[in-house]
């Protein structure tokens, strides 16, 4: 796939870097640039960053870093089995427990709510930093909420980190899923204070707070080209209402008879065993090494 000329593959972090310098140094180039690639379209054009990912697989297969991006690709485009078992693939690679939430909600994504739950009270989860804790417990709210359990949704968001009047880099999607959640279950009066507590966390965008929020107080915001586009409509209706006022001339009504008389003669897997998962899964690695 082609890469623009301004794409170096020095943007990486450091340590995705550094893992690279385990390659020759033109192949490390190559998979930088890619997983660049990745990172610059996951968000706008998932299927672009999908393809990158699997030319950086296909180049560096046994890079914890490169497996970890392919999972994150898969991920975005709903391709939520090929990104649990790239997620299980950097898991054993790295020893490491960040992806256990994301991991989790790819067991949702595959219809497995109860799957997501266990996950959620794994020890795995005491060894999350405190931003994987707060995912952890949205994705268990998810999990009940795919469930119907609305109400133990809403307890399972209700922690110190929603109390907090601290703004961290999850406060504004905790905040936000708390609100959903109230919503869900008809507390309106709590939701639109919530969704109002989002809005003011939410400095970068990442949830559509002040579009829910101006929602629920009945506000509808007119895009200009509509209006503008209503104006004309409106103008083509009193054309059209005149038309109909003016009478009909013989020649008209005939050459509609005609043209009636035209168109008369005319439309998911069963969860599976995890341990058989992941053995499936190291074994496509080791045939993937022998390629």
């Amino acid at each position: 796939m082609p890469i623009p000329e301004d794409v170096t593959g020095d943007e990486i972090d450091k340590d995705v870097r550094q893992e690279l310098q385990s390659l020759p140094k033109t192949l490390a180039e190559d998979v930088a640039r890619n997983l660049v690639m990745v990172a610059r379209l996951i968000d706008e054009d998932p299927e672009g960053a999908y393809g990158y990912s699997k030319v950086a697989l296909r180049l560096a297969s046994r890079v914890a870093a490169v497996r970890e991006a392919a999972g994150f690709a898969a991920y975005a485009n709903q391709k939520y089995s090929e990104a649990l078992a790239e997620f299980r693939a950097a898991r054993r690679m790295t020893g490491g427990v960040e992806l256990w939430p994301v991991m989790a909600d790819c067991e949702r994504g595959l219809g497995r709510p109860e799957k997501a739950l266990d996950m959620a009270g794994a020890p795995e989860v005491h060894k999350l930093d405190k931003a994987g804790q707060v995912e952890m417990r949205l994705v268990a709210a998810g999990a009940r909420r795919d469930m119907d359990q609305l109400d133990a949704a809403i307890v399972t968001l209700q922690s110190s980190e929603l109390a907090s009047n601290s703004i961290q880099p999850w406060t504004a999607r905790l905040r936000y899923a708390y609100a959903d959640a109230l919503l869900a279950v008809g507390r309106e009066d709590e939701a639109r204070e919530w969704f109002a507590k989002a809005v003011e966390a939410d400095r970068d965008g990442s949830t559509d707070a002040s579009d829910r929020l101006a929602e629920m107080d009945g506000v509808e915001f007119v895009d200009a080209l509509d209006e503008h586009e209503g104006e004309g409509d409106s103008a083509d209706a009193k054309t059209a209402a005149a038309d109909a006022e003016a009478p009909e001339v013989p020649e008209a009504k005939a050459a509609e008879a005609e043209a009636d008389d035209s168109a008369d003669d005319d439309l998911v897997d069963d969860e599976g065993d995890d341990e058989g998962d992941e053995k499936r899964d190291e074994q496509r690695d080791e045939q993937r090494d022998k390629d």
